[in-house]
């Protein structure tokens, strides 16, 4: 019983190896489509806004902790820059470089 699992499990696995190794990767598109401009347009940059205006107002809280820290520029980078920049001064339609930031 165990030989006859064990022989199952080794041809599938072979199986597997030469099935699998004859797939031809295929390489992403790189130009955005209607559909990611239309999704960035009425989702993503909108929440881009929001939480750019959010990120503001917690800048602004956390101003007194970054000021004693001397992190100001770091705390701005991160809760109002980045934001801003994925909101307004990003392509239409570019979703790769919200990854990036």
């Amino acid at each position: 019983m165990v030989l006859e699992m064990k022989t199952k499990l080794l041809t599938l696995v072979c199986v597997l190896a030469v099935g699998l190794g004859s797939v031809t990767p295929c390489m992403a598109s790189t130009d955005s489509g209607p559909v990611e401009v239309v999704a960035d347009v009425l989702i993503v940059r909108p929440g881009c806004f929001v939480a750019t205006v959010l990120g503001s107002a917690l800048f602004v809280v956390a101003l007194p902790v970054a000021a004693i820290s001397r992190s100001i520029p770091q705390v701005a980078h991160t809760l109002v820059v980045v934001p801003a920049q994925a909101t307004f001064s990003r392509p239409v339609g570019d979703m790769d470089a919200l990854a990036d930031n």
